[in-house]
């Protein structure tokens, strides 16, 4: 399937501003590569409002979008997005689906999080250091959904797991990941020792990558859109997506969570976490919020 990349630079400074305000306008897939370097950070996203912090002052900054987009009518929109940022220098050309896997399959490595937890490309040798027997090993290709690891507000959350594994606190349990992507966080959770995991996303795309991982994987993930999503309740829910979905969602993720469970809400950038932190207290005791570069974590227990 053809894309429409749009392709711009930008600066460390101003690379978030940009990111959201593709994100907001639809990017499928946003892509960072050092301006002055082969090597490149990726993330393709689910849900907007999420981006890779550059450990660079300048950058080439790329989004995908689908085919038929048309590129002044995206321009315009950026524009009155935000109409502080420079948009002129932008540049668009149509790529294959294959040219952006290969981007990515490039550029993504094993990747160690808290004491158990590896991330590893579906087609990379396992290193040495993830061949311990405790180990919790989540083979992964994400596709085009949200979700490699690479990114801090995902890593944020797989530590948050791996820590909540090693306290006693996943075995047996369900657990739910709201936003799940490429099913990331439930595949983690579940290598853990979770004893299930149930993923929701608004992606159709999401849930063909969560149960494709699932398979790859040698554990099922029951995948749902949120208009099928079963009511229930969990002892863990996960949720990695935007600030203000996490607003807009308090209730239902409050909901979701079973009396004296654990709940972790991420994709939060730093100064957006208060209004967060207030709005949650009316569910949740011990709120705290972590931080990893430009993003934020909050976890909390649920109130009986």
């Amino acid at each position: 399937m053809p894309f429409l990349e749009l392709t711009l630079r930008c600066t460390e400074a101003t690379q978030p501003r940009y990111e959201n305000a593709l994100d907001d306008v639809g990017a499928l897939a946003v892509t960072m590569l050092d301006a002055d370097a082969d090597t490149s950070n990726e993330r393709a996203i689910l849900e907007p409002g999420v981006g890779e912090t550059p450990l660079w002052n300048e950058l080439t900054l790329t989004a995908l979008f689908p085919a038929d987009t048309n590129a002044l009518a995206l321009l315009a929109a950026l524009e009155s997005f935000d109409p502080g940022l420079e948009w002129t220098n932008a540049s668009f050309r149509a790529v294959q689906d294959e040219d952006w896997e290969r981007a990515w399959l490039d550029q993504f490595q094993p990747m160690q999080f808290g004491q158990r937890t590896w991330i590893v490309p579906w087609n990379h040798e396992l290193p040495e250091a993830a061949q311990a027997a405790d180990a919790a090993i989540v083979r992964l290709d994400p596709g085009l959904a949200f979700g490699s690891g690479t990114h801090p507000t995902t890593a944020l959350c797989l530590r948050w797991l791996d820590q909540l594994s090693a306290e006693g606190k996943l075995a047996g349990n369900t657990v739910l990941d709201f936003g799940c992507g490429s099913g990331i966080l439930a595949l983690a959770a579940l290598k853990l020792g979770a004893a299930a995991a149930v993923g929701v996303d608004n992606d159709p795309q999401a849930l063909i990558a969560t149960h494709d991982n699932g398979e790859r994987n040698g554990v099922h993930i029951a995948a749902y859109l949120p208009e099928d999503e079963p009511v229930a309740t969990y002892p863990v829910v996960v949720a990695n997506i935007l600030a203000s979905a996490l607003d807009a969602l308090a209730e239902l993720l409050a909901a979701r969570v079973a009396a004296g469970g654990q709940i972790a809400l991420s994709g939060i950038l730093h100064g957006q976490e208060d209004e967060l932190l207030q709005r949650y207290a009316a569910w949740f005791d011990q709120l705290e919020a972590t931080q990893d570069g430009d993003w934020m974590r909050i976890t909390g227990v649920r109130r009986a």
